[in-house]
């Protein structure tokens, strides 16, 4: 797994930067008060004022069960989707890093 971003919690969500060979932008994770049905997502992934993905929050099936995001960027540079996940980093509370792998 590739480490492709770091964040902090905000009060609305998380900030942060997403940086790999085609993007280097600085982020936010911005949470969706009202979700429309189960599905929708629970938070909005903003370049600015230009939303670049969603993301939904859920829990591992580990025995410790931590608490994850699930992070679906789409850009039209990007051949694909990425699909990563937002994790919490043990050492220091609030920081949190975006994992990508294929």
């Amino acid at each position: 797994m590739a480490v492709i971003g770091s964040f902090t919690e905000t009060t609305s969500g998380f900030t942060g930067t997403i940086r790999t060979a085609l993007l280097d932008l600085k982020v936010a994770l911005v949470s969706c008060n009202a979700k429309a049905n189960d599905t929708a997502p629970d938070y909005r992934l903003l370049a600015g004022d230009s939303e670049i993905g969603a993301a939904w929050q859920r829990q591992s099936k580990t025995d410790d069960a931590r608490i994850y995001i699930a992070v679906k960027i789409d850009d039209p540079a990007l051949p694909a989707p990425v699909h990563a996940r937002l994790v919490q980093t043990s050492n220091t509370p609030g920081t949190w890093s975006l994992l990508w792998s294929r």
